[in-house]
């Protein structure tokens, strides 16, 4: 477990319950609190309205709609995320192609490591992009 994970907050945007679920449990065992999980976008956008947390993992897509509007808002606010997605970069939207990025399926290992990643000074975070 890394330190810097312990107690970080983390917004969970994600439509598959078990993966939610899965998700959830390798952040309790990093030290993490989960935020959510919050299920669509209009969810997620009101979450970020009423709760504090540090970072986010948005998944893509939440059942048809794609979570851009989340990621253009959490960019406004310089609030760090990263997209867990199964699509590969040619498929995210141009301007978020270099945001952080865990290719789904992944494991705790990988998740520890790309949030340690998003902590670090420097971590990389994309500028909203008007559609």
């Amino acid at each position: 477990m890394t330190g810097s994970l312990i107690g970080r907050r983390i917004l969970v945007v994600e439509d598959e319950m078990v993966i939610a679920w899965l998700l959830t449990e390798m952040l309790d065992e990093l030290g993490c609190h989960v935020v959510g999980p919050a299920c669509t976008v209009g969810q997620a956008l009101e979450t970020i309205d009423r709760e504090a947390f540090d970072a986010a993992l948005l998944d893509v897509n939440l059942n048809g709609q794609f979570s851009y509007p989340v990621a253009d808002v959490l960019a406004a606010r310089s609030i760090p995320f990263m997209f867990s997605t199964g699509y590969d970069r040619s498929r995210i939207r141009e301007g978020y192609r270099d945001a952080p990025m865990l290719q789904k399926p992944y494991h705790s290992t990988e998740l520890e490591g790309a949030l340690t990643l998003l902590f670090a000074p420097g971590g990389g975070q994309a500028a909203p992009i008007a559609a």
